[in-house]
């Protein structure tokens, strides 16, 4: 049984760990900016949302007020 480790196997996983340790911080502001981006895609289409319905609401109310300001005028018939 071998009881020493070759130096270049040592470096090479101590180099891997290294370079996985100094990645982390980026990967996670990485995570962290694209979180906030969908949250705020999503809020977006929430408004667009919201404003389309307000806008279906808007047109039936003008009609209704169109079909009132036209039946004012009418003679009624008895």
């Amino acid at each position: 049984m071998v009881d020493s480790v070759n130096a270049q196997v040592t470096d090479a996983v101590t180099q891997t760990n290294v370079k996985v340790v100094a990645e982390a911080p980026a990967q996670a502001i990485a995570s962290l900016y694209q979180v906030a981006s969908h949250a705020a895609g999503l809020s977006v289409q929430n408004a667009v949302h919201s404003q389309q319905a307000m806008n279906q609401i808007t047109t039936a109310v003008v009609s209704k007020a169109c079909q009132l300001i036209m039946d004012i005028g009418e003679p009624s018939i008895k």
